[in-house]
């Protein structure tokens, strides 16, 4: 299998080492790990929102501006990540976004006004967008390699992560400040990183090995997209927007949308979101076999639809019990599109194909939280949350118009 070769390092003067099936595996499983870490540390972050809001005095406006801060610093950094993966390769540049990550999320708890823990979110939200697109960059090579579509997989992870991350970010709300809570999420970060660092490293090196040869899938992939390609990427871009955003809306406003409007109770309006992570989560699991039993197109098709219609579901339920249902059918619905997306644009173009479309989505997931503040304040939350039933809507017609531009 040549395309599984290609994870493998070639070392001079002897063919060395594991059998490439085998190192592809482990490859995986580090990726797995720092995919769920990523979770983990977001979700930590997200659940303390409510203190830090308390903390800094912001009202909905003002903490949506400071929230931008996320947004800005990942956007732009999102856009320099593939040159520095085609450079250093996606390993490395993986391995220290996850200590910058780490060391990043303990500084908001020490801001107090709304202006500084915007500069600080700046640098959080670099750390988490580089470190995303290099991960999905990886994960596209291990695709290629192992030729199946275990893209979800990965996705799945940090489902499970941010589950984590939000469990026990809640359990410790009441007994922890938020300044302890976030320097032990950094031992942990730091911790998990120090484990799976070395293996995620050993995997894979900067574009060729001293002979020549290329190391990776993507590396063998021009650094420049063409006119074409570019628009296919920016297509598969825009579909993961549209439903980033609104992973990224129900995770910051969800819980006060059941509590404010439905009047549920603190434990119940929390939730809300961790029953829409674990759906989501669950259909990740399941998406390997549902691509490939449907395609693509299907998938993507059919999830946008059933995502459209659990979020309209879910904004304007009058009970909490149904606000719920449509939350968990939002999740299912929502599970594999970004992945799907972020993985075709990484097929077709490499990490360049990654950062551009990583740059949209994860745009969207970091903006969905500021825009539904702004529309809250300006009209209501409820109906705010219908834009995420309008997005979803979007990437299905979207997805649809993908065959036409690109292997389904």
């Amino acid at each position: 299998m040549p395309q599984v070769n290609k994870l493998r390092t070639a070392r001079p003067g002897g063919t060395g080492g594991d059998t490439a099936p085998s190192s592809a595996a482990r490859l995986r499983t580090a990726l797995t790990v720092f995919f769920a870490l990523d979770g983990f540390l977001f979700a930590g972050w997200v659940v303390r929102i409510p203190a830090i809001k308390h903390q800094t005095g912001a009202s909905p406006s003002t903490l949506g501006l400071a929230l931008l801060g996320v947004s800005a610093g990942a956007v732009i950094t999102m856009t320099l990540t593939g040159r520095l993966c085609r450079r250093y390769g996606s390993h490395a540049v993986t391995v220290v976004c996850g200590v910058l990550l780490s060391l990043s999320i303990a500084l908001p708890a020490h801001m107090g006004s709304a202006l500084t823990l915007g500069l600080v979110l700046l640098l959080f939200g670099a750390a988490y967008g580089g470190m995303n697109v290099a991960m999905n960059s990886a994960a596209v090579d291990v695709v290629s390699a192992l030729r199946r579509p275990v893209m979800p997989s990965f996705h799945a992870a940090f489902s499970f992560g941010g589950m984590t991350g939000a469990g026990l970010g809640g359990l410790v709300a009441g007994s922890l400040s938020p300044a302890t809570h976030f320097f032990l999420l950094t031992g942990a970060g730091l911790l998990v990183t120090a484990a799976a660092g070395p293996q995620l490293l050993r995997g894979g090196r900067p574009p060729a090995t001293p002979a020549g040869q290329p190391v990776t899938v993507a590396a063998e992939r021009p650094g420049r997209m063409d006119a074409g390609t570019r628009r296919i990427v920016v297509l598969f871009g825009v579909i993961a927007l549209c439903t980033a955003y609104g992973e990224g809306a129900l995770a910051e406003w969800g819980a006060l949308h059941l509590s404010q409007d439905l009047g549920a109770a603190p434990g119940l309006a929390a939730s809300g979101y961790s029953l829409f992570a674990l759906m989501m989560a669950i259909g990740r699991l399941s998406g390997t076999a549902l691509l490939e039993r449907f395609g693509q197109t299907r998938t993507l098709v059919v999830g946008g639809a059933t995502a459209a219609g659990g979020m309209l579901v879910g904004a304007l339920a009058p009970e909490v019990w149904l606000a719920l249902l449509g939350f968990a059918v939002a999740g299912l619905g929502l599970a594999n599109i970004f992945p799907v997306a972020v993985g075709r644009a990484g097929a077709l173009a490499g990490p360049s194909g990654v950062a551009a479309a990583s740059t949209l989505g994860y745009g969207g997931l970091l903006m969905g939280p500021p825009v539904i503040g702004f529309l809250a304040d300006w009209i209501s939350l409820p109906v705010a949350l219908v834009t995420l039933a309008v997005l979803a809507s979007t990437a299905a017609v979207l997805g649809g118009a993908a065959r036409n531009t690109a292997r389904a």
